[in-house]
């Protein structure tokens, strides 16, 4: 029984004023455990008339009818000595046991067990704050507590976590955002009660085998929360409600009896909800007891009131990462967790006040239990800790199942770990018992056939119909990576599949009639030489170097191309083809935008957007047009994409997005994921008009959260690109399909044209999973330590490319690399130094090669570019047999085509210094240099084949870096 339960656990985030916990399942998927129903558990408790403790919503609807037994932030309390709640007082740790108590039961409801759990607590609290809470486990029956340090390895038990540390943890293991050893993330938890504020540092992992993050400052608030918020749009409403009802507004401002404090409760709620409701929208409606109409509320209501208040965090937060030795520019990442940072308002005033960045997701309530996981690395041959029995409240925590305990654990239908072979294309499928589901890569389910058929796994080890492929066909095919593992910047959106083939072969020439023999002879013979000759030319044209080295020159005086009359605050470029484009600002905050020839700098036009922004994140080059983008201070604030026509400075249209909305190029339609409507979205390119759209798929909680991914090609990775790879030109390569992984665990593959769903997978992954795309293939980097590749023109079984030698082995980063071949990088624990590129494409040899510290992968072409970036950047180039083309060159190389790259000798920042730059010819490794760009915006250069186009001190410089 016990080999069933090993590698569940459990993570628990309690908070001040909700709880929150996560179920990993051995197969490593997680979902946020239920606890009345609900993935949110409020944390305030009740107590009756005969000393029950209730929580949660049952305590909130018993609070009504009796609101002095009735405790909402338990956690607010820990530093008391008792807590009265009606005629009866009751300790802290009581308090917080009853919760967590709350939580064991939905686990064993679950699982028929307690897995063994991770429970967080804030980084400020003090050894005699962690010991209520560890008397609070003990109430609650879990096994008694035991903290996590790098001193040594952690006790059996329990796990104590800081709390920044497990969201450190998810924002590199489940966000994949680089934190390097030595460098430190900034966590702002604004959650219902409290302001957290902590720097983490990573320290590489530790000799326990933990990843070893440490908290180097840390500080808060703890009179600020979303429940300040709460008051202050509850004395805002108070002054409205007092002059129009003054009679209402008193008797809810000072309840005299139970129905009053009742009404106020009630308030009290509405008022929280209409705050929740305009992080979605910018008006919602609060109903006030005793009054016939309901009083709106705004969301410039709500900024209002919070900006002062938020004041004071940043200030906090400037105080804790200078109390690290740190200012906000050397931090790798400031990551906002917590339910109060999801008002847009938060992430605009950090971005703007520190100038970084944060990252804040949908759901900024999970990351802190579900990085809690981390705590209980999932050990991939099934060697987990055991789970532990759920004692009775009062009862001494028990390490191991009581003696004759029978109960046995309800598992959901995907998890039993699939047998060894059902996926692996070099051997034939095990079958398994009728009706029983098993576990397909990365936890996904594998449908079971009919009775006596094997099972097969779809893309992403999705569940399909068994497959018999024809003789002499591979079982499946690898499909392509898309979208880079590093974030495409704002001006690099997915670029769509550009149409064309070879034109068709000579006609065949037709048979003479009898008496025309020797015409007929001569006409053969001739046809014959000519078919030759046309095959001799095919044959030279298809197998000539498509990307030969390029004739590299030093660069030149430049060509300057004016922008404003003094210096502007930000400059923008993007080459696309023939044509460069290039912006700043404008004092009256629109964006100024000059449009030139490349190669010679001449002015095409000149125009400006429509729109004013107090910030723009810079331009999309797009076929025959250009896109404006405006900034975003968080991921629901609202902007606007304003498209020009490329060949005029006429506008087309403009659109209003989000700031995490993801554009996606095509030849004709550009497709964005709007996250606020929970669908995707064609719009036609050259008026703006809605082509299509495709709603988004749900999971069983209601959870829309997917992952789209471009459908490359290999023209899309063999020109320009980012520095992370996406292409930069939308003109060579476009993407004609998208491959988006939906909350429910399925692929879909969309053709952006028209928006049909080609194909559908079910039970495939999750949209945190490594997968990328290229021409018919799908590559899936799975938890399990395996590569899979799948055909995407058909539901055949996956072909299993590489699977990692021992359990500690993690991918870090998965690109193509060939034809049906993809290149992983991947990592032992934590630790860069171990990092080698696996190369493993179908029916062929397995590579490994050695790349310590390398961080990131791009495809150059069928090469392989590994690079650092800290803590001095680095990049070596393998040929695809292997050769070593760079070994550790110093510098920043980025793909120029599949034949070239450029080297730049330091990272291109914002700010304005001399760039040196070198030529690089992929195929010998020759390093030409080219000189210095002077005084240049590194981080505003785009480049294509011939020409590179940088923002400088006042104005723009163009350098041509080929012979003509």
């Amino acid at each position: 029984m016990s080999g069933q339960r090993d590698g569940f656990a459990l993570g628990v985030d309690l908070g001040t004023s909700n709880t929150v916990a996560v179920l990993r399942w051995p197969d490593g998927r997680t979902r946020p455990l239920l606890v009345e129903g609900q993935p949110i558990l409020p944390s305030g408790v009740y107590a009756d008339t005969e000393g029950r403790l209730h929580v949660g919503r049952d305590a909130l609807r018993l609070a009504h009818a009796d609101p002095d037994r009735y405790e909402p932030n338990p956690k607010r309390r820990v530093d008391e000595a008792e807590v009265p709640l009606g005629d009866r007082r009751h300790t802290p740790a009581e308090l917080l046991g009853a919760v967590l108590r709350a939580v064991g039961e939905a686990a064993v409801g679950a699982l028929g067990f307690l897995p063994p759990a991770v429970v967080t607590c804030p980084a400020t609290w003090d050894a005699d704050r962690r010991e209520v809470l560890a008397e609070a486990l003990a109430l609650a029956g879990w096994p008694s507590a035991a903290e996590h340090t790098l001193s040594g390895p952690t006790p059996p038990g329990t796990r104590l976590l800081r709390e920044p540390v497990a969201a450190a943890r998810y924002y590199t293991e489940v966000l994949r955002r680089p934190v390097p050893v030595g460098e430190s993330v900034a966590v702002f938890d604004f959650g219902g009660g409290t302001l957290d504020v902590a720097v983490v540092r990573n320290e590489g992992a530790d000799p326990w085998g933990d990843s070893g993050f440490t908290v180097t400052s840390c500080g808060g608030l703890d009179d600020l929360g979303g429940l300040d918020l709460d008051a202050a749009l509850l004395a805002l409403l108070g002054e409205r409600i007092a002059a129009t009802h003054p009679a209402q507004w008193a008797r809810l401002s000072e309840p005299a009896d139970t129905t009053g404090w009742r009404e106020r409760l009630q308030f009290v709620e509405h008022v929280r909800d209409a705050k929740e409701m305009l992080s979605r929208t910018t008006t919602a409606p609060v109903a006030v007891p005793g009054v016939p109409a309901a009083v709106s509320l705004t969301r410039a209501d709500l900024e209002g009131v919070a900006t002062p208040l938020l004041g004071r965090a940043i200030v906090e937060t400037r105080r804790v990462i200078a109390a690290a030795g740190l200012t906000p520019e050397r931090l790798a990442g400031l990551f906002l967790v917590g339910g109060s940072s999801r008002i847009p308002l938060v992430a605009r005033l950090l971005h703007a006040e520190l100038g970084i960045a944060p990252a804040v997701l949908e759901q900024p309530e999970l990351p802190v239990a579900e990085g809690a996981l981390t705590d209980l690395p999932l050990r991939r041959n099934g060697s987990a800790a055991a789970p532990l029995p759920l004692a009775p409240v009062g009862a001494a925590p028990a390490g191991t199942p009581a003696a004759g305990d029978q109960r046995t654990p309800v598992l959901p239908a995907a998890a039993a770990p699939a047998p060894d072979g059902t996926t692996v294309a070099s051997g034939p499928p095990q079958p398994a018992a009728q009706g029983t589901p098993l576990a397909g890569p990365n936890g996904t389910r594998v449908a079971p056939g009919p009775p006596g058929t094997p099972l097969a796994a779809g893309p992403h080890g999705s569940a399909v119909a068994p497959h018999s492929p024809a003789p002499g066909t591979p079982a499946s095919a690898p499909l392509p990576p898309g979208s880079p593992v590093g974030g495409v910047p704002p001006q690099g959106p997915g670029i769509p599949h550009q149409p064309g083939g070879w034109p068709g072969g000579p006609g065949v020439p037709q048979t003479g009639s009898p008496g025309r023999g020797r015409r007929a002879l001569w006409v053969s013979v001739g046809a014959v030489v000519a078919l030759t000759g046309v095959a001799t030319a095919a044959v030279l044209y298809l197998t000539r170097d498509r990307h030969p080295e390029l004739d590299f020159q030093a660069f030149g005086k430049g060509i300057r191309v004016a922008a404003a009359g003094e210096r502007p605050a930000e400059m923008f470029t993007a080459v696309a083809g023939d044509r460069a484009y290039l912006a700043y600002p404008r004092e009256d905050k629109r964006l100024a935008v000059v449009a030139v020839e490349a190669r010679t700098g001449k002015q095409l036009w000149s125009g400006q957007s429509a729109t004013t922004a107090d910030r723009w994140a810079g331009l999309v080059a797009l076929p025959g047009a250009v896109a404006l983008l405006a900034d975003a201070a968080g991921s629901s604030t609202k902007r606007q994409l304003e498209v020009l026509d490329g060949r005029s400075d006429g506008p087309r249209w403009q659109h209003t997005v989000q700031g995490d909305d993801e554009l996606f190029v095509g030849k004709d339609v550009v497709a964005l994921t709007d996250h606020e409507r929970k669908r995707l979205v064609g719009l036609d390119l050259r008026t703006g008009d809605q082509a299509w759209e495709l709603p988004d798929l749900t999971d069983q909680y209601g959870n829309t959260r997917n992952s789209v991914h471009p459908v490359t090609t290999d023209e899309a990775v063999s020109g320009p690109g980012y520095g992370d790879g996406s292409p930069r030109d939308p003109e060579q390569g476009p993407v004609e399909q998208l491959v988006q992984v939906s909350a429910d665990e399925s692929v879909r593959l969309i053709d952006l044209g028209s928006g049909g769903e080609v194909r559908r997978w079910k039970a495939v992954a999750e949209p945190d999973d490594l997968v990328a795309a290229h021409e018919d293939r799908l590559y899936v980097a799975g938890d399990d330590g395996r590569l899979l590749a799948y055909d995407l023109g058909k539901q055949a079984q996956p072909s299993v490319l590489y699977r990692a030698e021992d359990d500690e082995r993690r991918t870090k980063a998965l690109v193509p690399c060939g034809e049906h071949r993809a290149c992983l990088l991947e990592v032992t624990g934590s630790d860069d130094g171990t990092a080698h590129v696996v190369a493993a494409g179908e029916g062929q040899k397995l590579k490994q090669w050695a790349v310590p510290g390398m961080t990131e992968l791009v495809p150059v072409g069928e090469r392989v570019l590994a690079r650092r970036i800290y803590p001095e950047p680095a990049a070596t180039l393998f040929a695809p047999d292997g050769t070593r083309v760079l070994d550790a060159e110093e510098g920043v190389a980025v793909r120029v085509d599949a034949g070239n790259l450029l080297l730049f000798a330091d990272p291109l920042g914002s700010s304005v210094d001399d760039r040196s730059v070198a030529g690089v010819g992929a195929e010998s490794g020759a390093v030409a240099q080219l000189g210095e760009l002077k005084d240049v915006r590194g981080e505003s250069c785009s480049w294509n084949t011939e020409v590179i186009a940088c923002g400088s001190e006042e104005d723009f410089v163009l350098h041509p870096f080929v012979k003509e």
